[in-house]
């Protein structure tokens, strides 16, 4: 097993470090020891000892004793497996309070444990660092973990609506980010005072995508993606918020902004999307290839590449290999440990959450506005995996998958749950419980063809669905 590193440099692990519920077991011993690394390694760095910033765990280079934008989205669902929701809602919040008017919108792009921002990204409102993805990965997570707590906290606080309805309008605008700029704009906006070139931050205040070596370009496809997650996750909590008409515009906006994706940004020849628009505005370079142009795939690849993370690959071996292999990690780096739980509960055990409009509760007679989804990922190298403790809104849940055809879902406690439950390839019936039901066929986020069932999981319950012998 991996060495657990703390990272740190003045900060050592709390005066009663916490510990995670979540538990894992499999016929993998690799596997065991991956998760059980990570999870030690992730709640290394969790603070709650009365910092003044609040509940917090590192999300950012080791040593600096705080948490950034980009790491804590990509660390959260991470976190929030490990019981860390708490920590998530007060690190987001403080990122949202932060947004201003003197800053273009922006927040800090690093909040340290003093409750400051971090003096290696920040000197004024005129100078600091920031790229340009972040408002809309923040918003992204937000809904995110809303989803996932069901806290409204998420839908009610005028500090979080304030950050929605400041990114998705005055922070667009101030950078240039509509559809009738984005393609013509230039690299640097809102520049204040005379420019300096040799200076630390005037390059990086508005960086226009997460490239950070390349000072050239105008605007990377990065950029319009985490928009087009912000846009749809802008109208969910609209919708979550019961308000119609603004919901609708920004489904409106995120169908616009789809269409300038699949249209301009793909490269039929090379099958995949470009890069960035470069000095000229010229669209280049190609960022990972795709089977087909399907938006609804992760877009992040600097995050796996940056982590050792799982790679795009539609061969579940070669996935859950990648998922398995630290050697190539920084694991020393907080990033690494909190996504490889994640990607543990999303990407093997495949549970996600969907998110169905309250709106559609007057004409959808089954509607709930959370599903618990699973699709197996074991691979054929993995006999079985079981996670417990999961939590799951105001639940607790333990999902077993035996092999690839075979899913046990039980509701430890918390009020009765829907799941669906789902496996790959076509197949017209499931057996839930050893009775035979109509399956439904659906393609998942990765273009694959997965078919499954719905299914009411009741408080201390559990439910087998398994593929017909």
């Amino acid at each position: 097993m991996a060495q657990l590193i703390t990272g740190l440099s003045h900060v050592q692990p709390g005066v009663v470090q916490l510990q995670s519920k979540l538990d894992l077991d499999s016929s993998s011993d690799k596997l065991v020891n991956v998760f059980q690394w990570a999870r030690s390694q992730a709640m290394a760095y969790v603070f709650d000892d009365g910092d003044p910033v609040g509940p917090w765990y590192e999300a950012v280079e080791p040593g600096r004793e705080g948490f950034c934008i980009r790491d804590t989205c990509h660390q959260a669902l991470g976190a929030h497996a490990l019981g860390l929701a708490r920590f998530n809602l007060n690190m987001l919040r403080r990122f949202a309070e932060n947004i201003s008017d003197s800053k273009d919108w922006c927040s800090y792009w690093e909040i340290n444990r003093y409750n400051k921002p971090a003096p290696v990204d920040y000197e004024n409102d005129a100078a600091f660092w920031y790229n340009l993805p972040a408002n809309f990965d923040l918003l992204d997570c937000c809904f995110a973990m809303y989803v996932w707590t069901g806290d409204l906290t998420y839908l009610n606080d005028p500090v979080f609506l304030n950050f929605y309805e400041r990114t998705v309008h005055d922070y667009v605008e101030r950078w240039g980010l509509d559809l009738g700029h984005l393609m013509t704009r230039p690299r640097l906006l809102n520049a204040r005072g005379i420019f300096d070139p040799a200076a630390k931050f005037p390059q990086a205040r508005g960086i226009p995508g997460y490239d950070e070596g390349d000072h050239t370009y105008m605007i990377g496809f990065d950029v319009l993606a985490a928009q087009h997650g912000a846009y749809l996750a802008y109208a969910h909590l609209q919708q979550a918020r019961r308000n119609a008409s603004a919901a609708a515009e920004f489904l409106e906006k995120a169908a616009a902004l789809e269409k300038l994706m699949r249209d301009t940004w793909w490269n039929s020849a090379s099958q995949c999307f470009y890069q960035r628009v470069d000095a000229n505005h010229h669209l280049e370079g190609c960022g990972p290839h795709r089977r087909d142009n399907a938006l609804s795939l992760d877009w992040r690849a600097d995050v796996d590449a940056g982590t050792g993370g799982a790679p795009e690959a539609a061969e579940r071996d070669a996935e859950v290999a990648k998922l398995l292999d630290l050697s190539h990690a920084r694991l020393e780096y907080p990033e690494v440990s909190f996504s490889r739980v994640g990607d543990i509960v999303n990407r093997i055990m495949g549970v996600e959450l969907d998110f169905a409009s309250p709106l559609l509760s007057s004409v959808d007679g089954g509607w709930v506005e959370m599903t618990v989804r699973t699709t197996p990922g074991l691979g054929s190298a993995i006999d079985w995996v079981e996670i417990r403790n999961l939590p799951v809104r105001d639940c607790s849940v333990t999902v077993r998958h035996d092999g690839m055809g075979k899913t046990t879902l039980t509701n430890q406690r918390g009020p009765a749950i829907i799941w669906r439950a789902g496996f790959e390839g076509q197949h017209t019936s499931l057996l839930v419980n050893g009775q035979q039901f109509d399956a439904s066929t659906q393609h998942d986020a990765h273009g694959r063809t997965v078919s499954s069932v719905r299914v009411t999981v009741g408080a201390g319950g559990a439910v087998t669905v398994n593929l017909p012998a």
